[in-house]
């Protein structure tokens, strides 16, 4: 994050200690919902030229700071209110610690000199706060305001990242004082110890693969890593917000024949990526294979499968490293490479038929087929919803670091509005295309509000099966009936953000789709294509959610 000097010597109120500390850091932005304990910060942030940008929910507040967080790979910050405000953001903040995310979390907080007498909104956040963050700090003396307000921006976006939390009593913010503001801790980039064994450990193997993830997008390691995988001939998957750091038109990237790549290679190096449930836990890499893990910090999952090598430091400099100590032929992978290419294109093409169908209502993969001709390639995606998403997960090409967005391990629906919000207000010459379930609508949906009353032209396009599909199929499988998991069917949400000042569109056909689509984005307002697909596709799910 760009820092900017600061002059905080003289004497000031609380909430501009705090959008000084803020703008030193180079922050530009402040997601909120209004609360009466944020006013000092909100006066601050004016007189400091911070945008203050308001939403209807807190936890979207949080998830707009995630979003702008993943498309600049900068902290996001949120404010939220005493009490609610705070317990209302909690998920976010448990998400953005699930997906290594730096947020910031400023928090309201009752008066300190009335603490214990049952003020309004009075509880103490800091310990129910803790277990989710770096760092959970009250600020009880206004001359220690900006500097606790820096140290939360610098420890979250300080590998490992993650969220941080100050909250600030009442009368603590309103009140005057005179404040140093301390200079950014200095960064390194050193490589982990064992490189060279890496190196010589993928040199030699005959199927080497990388699986890469999310903080290798954090260490802007894109580049790092394709001269890697091009230096050794390695084949290259990704998962998170690893997506889009290899192109895909690149002859050593594979999506399709992740299974068959991760089983079958012998030398696995996995970047970023923690072995949870999207990697079996470590068991959909091969039992034979030598794993070897690189990423900011060990890691915390010691009940899952543990690598036979862990390295841990900066990971841009680490495949440096790997690379220059490497002096393997390329050529030597070629079979191995041509043994997954046959597989991709065999798994690519079994998909055709589903990418092609006809059916009305529609099949997902049709929607995404014709998104896939239609947006941009640095059209930021940001997927929220169930099996809907899912189908994304499993086709969607992303192009460029930072262009897709999920609810990341955490899985918290309702939080793709908010990313989306962040993701404009980061990049306002892109596209931001919303994929939505009908079901994820429900939880932030009023954040189309916030959309226009912002002019943030997002658009959205709905997956309307009128079911919670992610567990109406299973339980009918299990039980043979679903309980608690239907929703009204055909609902016209694009009646309701219509309502709410933005586009809205229903489409029933595929040959309608397009044509909606070239409305949604020509409206030059958020917009919500409402899809009716069909409920009784089964999204083909192999992975262990639990």
């Amino acid at each position: 994050m760009a820092t900017e000097q600061v002059d905080s010597k003289t004497a000031v109120h609380g909430g501009r200690l705090v959008a000084q500390a803020m703008k030193s850091r180079g922050a530009t932005k402040l997601f909120t919902l209004s609360g009466g304990h944020l006013f000092s910060i909100y006066d601050g942030c004016k007189e400091e030229g911070i945008d203050i940008v308001d939403t209807r929910h807190e936890q979207s507040a949080a998830f707009a700071a995630i979003g702008w967080a993943k498309a600049t790979r900068e902290p996001g910050i949120c404010a939220l209110t005493a009490g609610c405000g705070v317990t209302n953001g909690m998920s976010a903040i448990a998400s953005a610690q699930a997906d290594g995310v730096p947020l910031v979390s400023l928090g309201g907080r009752a008066p300190e000199m009335r603490w214990g007498m049952g003020s309004l909104q009075e509880i103490d956040h800091v310990p129910f706060v803790s277990p989710l963050v770096k760092s959970a700090e009250t600020a009880k003396d206004p001359a220690k305001i900006a500097a606790l307000t820096a140290d939360a921006i610098d420890s979250a976006s300080t590998p490992p990242l993650g969220p941080t939390f100050v909250d600030y009593p009442l009368d603590v913010v309103f009140s005057e004082a005179e404040s140093d503001i301390p200079d950014p801790p200095a960064e390194s980039a050193e490589p982990a110890d064992g490189a060279a064994r890496v190196a010589k450990m993928l040199s030699e193997a005959e199927r080497p693969a990388i699986m890469a993830g999310s903080n290798l997008y954090w260490a802007h390691g894109e580049t790092e890593l394709r001269a890697l995988a091009d230096a050794l001939g390695i084949p290259v998957f990704l998962n998170g917000l690893g997506r889009g750091c290899f192109p895909p038109d690149h002859e050593l990237y594979f999506s399709r024949a992740r299974a068959a790549g991760l089983k079958g290679c012998d030398v696995c190096l996995v970047i970023g990526v923690p072995l949870d449930f999207r990697l079996g836990f470590g068991a959909s890499i091969g039992e034979d294979a030598t794993l070897v893990q690189l990423d900011f910090a060990p890691s915390r999952l010691e009940k899952s499968r543990l690598p036979d090598l862990a390295l841990s430091g900066d990971i841009g400099a680490t495949l440096t490293a790997i690379r220059e100590s490497a002096n393997g032929d390329p050529k030597r992978t070629v079979p191995w490479v041509e043994e997954l290419r046959r597989t991709e294109i065999e798994k690519r093409a079994e998909e055709q038929e589903m990418l092609d169908d006809d059916r009305s209502p529609l099949h997902p993969m049709r929607i995404y087929k014709e998104l896939g001709d239609f947006l941009d390639r640095d059209a930021i995606v940001v997927g929220d919803g169930g099996d809907f998403v899912s189908f994304a997960g499993r086709v969607w090409e992303t192009w460029e670091p930072g262009t897709w967005m999920d609810p990341g391990p955490y899985g918290c629906l309702g939080a793709g509005p908010g990313q989306a919000i962040g993701a404009k207000l980061a990049h306002p010459e892109r596209q931001v295309c919303l994929l939505l379930g009908d079901g994820a609508f429900g939880f932030s949906g009023m954040e189309f509000d916030t959309m226009a009353r912002h002019n943030l032209p997002i658009v959205a396009v709905m997956g309307n099966n009128g079911i919670w599909a992610l567990e109406h199929h299973p339980m009918k499988f299990l039980y043979g009936y679903s309980i608690a998991a239907e929703l009204r069917p055909e609902t016209r949400y694009d009646e309701v953000v219509s309502a709410l000042g933005c586009h809205g569109e229903l489409v029933r056909t595929p040959d309608e789709l397009r044509p909606a689509l070239e409305r949604a984005f020509a409206s030059g307002k958020p917009a919500l294509v409402n899809v009716l697909t069909d409920p009784e596709v089964v999204y083909p799910r192999r992975a262990n959610l639990a």
